[in-house]
């Protein structure tokens, strides 16, 4: 199978598609409307109210006379919204999302611009903004030729009565620095990812297809399109069963289901969150066109989280302690380039540049696309993890897997015929292949995690792992590894690490506390995943009776971190000197 660098190979021109779905993603913008919080806007369907002061009469009216409507973006009212957000904990920067304030305008697409414009100059609201669509990535960036990602054409030879078993064609599973040695992962006990759950976001899957039969839960958000290759591609990479034909998928006992973006991206990503818990994994396999794009294909294209609607949703979820891995994008950019400070027009005044995490941090882990080794199904795309010429990068990027010659279901390329349910791939591309691998991977550590009877990685602690473990990124001509994509996810450094445990005692603090009174210390920045006892004793002799009790009550104050506040009372007719003594047990 011999082909020319970097170039696909082995199949003729006479393989060409032999059937098309009928339905393909949407390629509409959206408007998004943010309400000022202390104006305590509520829209249904009789009116809009507001708290007094904001007069919201005229933007009633306005809507009303060109027949359009303010609805809430997440779908339900406000109220909710504002219960959901109580119960979650709060983020890195503050308190939780607040999604009661956005909303959302349809329109015919010539007039999303100035809709947003004239609502910007009403008092109640604080933004208004047009985004682009959300798109798979398709499409190549190279400055030299427009190639195009994951066209791949279903064989037209009929494939045999049982599929072969294309496993060996999965160098991803394997060892590392090559794969991220899932197969290690498979030999430990909760390694194949059961008791986790992971939702695939994006249009469609084929959960008939013969690969897919066990732990898929089907679709339970949105409606799913008949375009389903992309989709069924991702699947097959973590979830494609073991039985001996056709693909093995990472973590198959995990539960899979399907969150469909036939509603606007960031009210999926909130119901497909309500749908998951902690240490359950959400994957996003979009992007965007951000202000570089250049009109050439996805050149320019970027990660969601960069429109305040999105990030919001994906902090919501990742406040809930779900893992949120989101694909970085093919735009060829680099993320850490000043570009992205700039807010889109009608961006609320608070919005900051989530690339640069020092400004707020989304909590996701973002997953750039890396050369497979080299001759890997005869082609060669560079130094193996290096950066791909498409793959956006950056500071913030935590993590890099195969972002070409992935081998899975769906396409045809490697076995095709009449029937979608026995098709399979030897060339799934872009970083909508490279995040699936990372997905699965951290769905081996969960599992294994869970089995051991251990709490499962953080969002915070799933990201610090995967940025201090694997197989580092390689130089390529042009493409340093200062271009960062981060590591190849390595299970048997991985594993290891999250279960991995630890004990030791030490003095936090001393003080003084005056007879009959009691005094508040906090101490902060405690990873969240320790396990933490504290004792108060007291230094000063008093002999005769007791002298001290305490009372430690517990901040989230983030994913990452807690908080502990503890009161001491001296109950003795002396100042009583006292150290806080802190005893880890493990995590």
């Amino acid at each position: 199978m011999a082909s020319e660098k970097g170039q696909p190979g082995g199949k003729s021109s006479s393989s060409r598609r032999v059937t098309s779905p009928s339905q393909t993603i949407p390629h509409e913008r959206e408007l998004i409307v943010i309400a000022r919080q202390e104006a305590n806007l509520r829209a249904t369907p009789e009116a809009l109210k507001a708290a007094p002061g904001y007069q919201v009469e005229p933007l009633a009216n306005s809507l009303a006379s060109q027949g359009l409507v303010l609805e809430p973006l997440f779908g339900v009212s406000e109220e909710r919204l504002k219960v959901e957000a109580a119960s979650v904990a709060p983020s890195a920067d503050g308190a939780p999302p607040d999604l009661s304030v956005y909303y959302r305008v349809q329109a015919p697409d010539e007039r999303l611009d100035e809709l947003a414009a004239s609502l910007r100059k009403h008092p109640a609201i604080a933004a208004a903004y047009v985004k682009p669509p959300a798109e798979l990535a398709a499409m190549s960036t190279s400055a030299v030729e427009a190639r195009t990602l994951n066209d791949m054409a279903p064989l037209p030879d009929e494939a045999p009565p049982i599929s072969p078993d294309f496993s060996a064609r999965q160098t991803y599973l394997n060892a590392a620095p090559a794969g991220i040695d899932a197969r290690y992962a498979w030999t430990v006990s909760g390694g194949r990812g059961a008791g986790v759950r992971i939702t695939d976001c994006e249009w469609g899957w084929r959960f008939t297809h013969e690969d897919l039969t066990q732990n898929q839960g089907g679709v339970v958000v949105g409606t799913a399109i008949t375009d389903d290759n992309h989709g069924t591609a991702v699947l097959g990479e973590f979830s494609g069963d073991h039985n001996g034909l056709g693909i093995s998928g990472i973590c198959p006992d995990a539960v899979v289901t399907g969150a469909a973006f036939s509603m606007p991206t960031a009210s999926v990503i909130r119901q497909a969150a309500n749908r998951l818990g902690p240490g359950d994994i959400m994957l996003l396999e979009i992007h965007r066109a951000g202000p570089r794009a250049t009109g050439v294909g996805q050149q320019g294209y970027i990660a969601i989280e960069w429109w305040p609607d999105d990030f919001d949703a994906i902090r919501y979820a990742v406040n809930r302690g779900i893992v949120v891995v989101e694909a970085a994008g093919n735009g060829a950019q680099n993320l850490d380039d000043p570009v992205y400070n700039t807010p889109s027009p009608g961006f609320p005044a608070t919005w900051r540049n989530p690339f640069n995490r020092a400004n707020r941090d989304s909590g996701a882990i973002l997953v750039g696309a890396g050369a497979p080794p080299p001759n890997t199904h005869g082609r060669d795309w560079g130094p193996d993890r290096s950066r791909l010429d498409f793959s956006n990068y950056g500071s913030a990027i935590d993590a890099q897997r195969w972002g070409r010659e992935v081998t899975s279901t769906g396409y045809g390329d490697l076995q095709g015929g009449s029937s979608r349910d026995v098709w399979y791939t030897d060339t799934f591309s872009g970083t909508s292949s490279a995040s699936p691998i990372v997905v699965g991977a951290l769905g081996c550590v969960q599992g294994a995690l869970r089995a051991a009877g251990r709490i499962p990685l953080s969002p915070a602690r799933a990201r610090d792992l995967l940025r201090t473990t694997g197989s580092p990124q390689q130089d390529a001509p042009g493409r340093p590894a200062t271009q960062r994509i981060g590591n190849r996810p390595n299970l048997r450094q991985l594993i290891p690490a999250a279960l991995q445990t630890n004990h030791f005692i030490g003095v936090q603090f001393t003080g003084t506390v005056p007879a009959g009174q009691t005094r508040r210390w906090f101490t902060f920045n405690w990873p969240a995943h320790w396990h933490v006892v504290w004792t108060v004793v007291p230094t000063s002799i008093t002999p005769g009776g007791p002298q001290v009790r305490w009372k430690v009550q517990v901040e989230r104050a983030s994913d990452k971190y807690i908080t502990y506040w503890i009161n001491i009372t001296n109950v003795s007719s002396a100042a009583a000197n006292i150290e806080a003594r802190y005893a880890v047990l493990g995590w």
